[in-house]
């Protein structure tokens, strides 16, 4: 799992001013629980950028006045308008302790179905997966070569070492539908097969 080092100031004050006043300086308000006690901090948005704007669980090494915790972002609210992050919480890690992480789906290989016309339709994006923070994975490789039209691939066939996935076992993740342009040229062999039959 990918670690990045990320640096916070302690927040004295916890009101819609300061708040303010932080965003400004163009820092984050954002708060670390899970612990014994909840911290509240402000981190540069700046550093907060790569964390939060790609598909991949990273973990994150939080030093706050000179303490230093392993988190992951558990939550990050955006402004409707702007884009741009207004407050993060972060879920302190601890490695006997188990977490429920959505993980990223990695489709591997390629459909012989989708080869043959047919639409790979993929319904999930992420897995939540329950295991302790050393236990996580990078990512779900699902493979697509048993993949032919019609077929589909659901939760119930991921197999995670020390991990357990929280989806309901019989949701999709991923499947290959037939396409207009396969369904019309299956129409018009299955036509000429008949006027060939007369």
């Amino acid at each position: 799992m990918k670690s990045i080092a990320i640096s916070g100031s302690p927040r004295e004050n916890v009101g819609k001013r300061d708040a303010k006043e932080l965003r400004y300086e163009a820092k984050v308000p954002a708060v670390l629980y899970g612990g014994k006690e909840q911290t509240h901090f402000s981190v540069s948005a700046a550093d907060l950028k790569p964390v939060l704007y790609t598909p991949e669980v990273i973990f994150v090494e939080l030093e706050i006045d000179g303490k230093k915790s392993k988190a992951i972002v558990q939550e990050a609210q955006f402004h409707s308008l702007t884009d741009e992050v207004t407050h993060v919480d972060f879920l302190q890690l601890f490695d006997d302790k188990e977490v429920s992480v959505n993980i990223p789906i990695k489709l591997v290989g390629t459909s012989p179905g989708v080869k043959m016309g047919g639409k790979l339709v993929q319904k999930l994006r992420n897995l939540r997966v329950k295991a302790l923070p050393n236990n996580l994975p990078q990512d779900i490789e699902v493979p697509m070569e048993g993949l032919e039209v019609g077929k589909s691939y659901r939760v119930g066939q991921v197999e995670l070492k020390d991990a357990k996935v929280l989806n309901n076992s019989d949701d999709t993740i991923v499947s290959v539908t037939m396409s207009r342009a396969l369904r019309q040229a299956e129409q018009e062999a299955a036509k000429a097969a008949k006027g060939g039959k007369k």
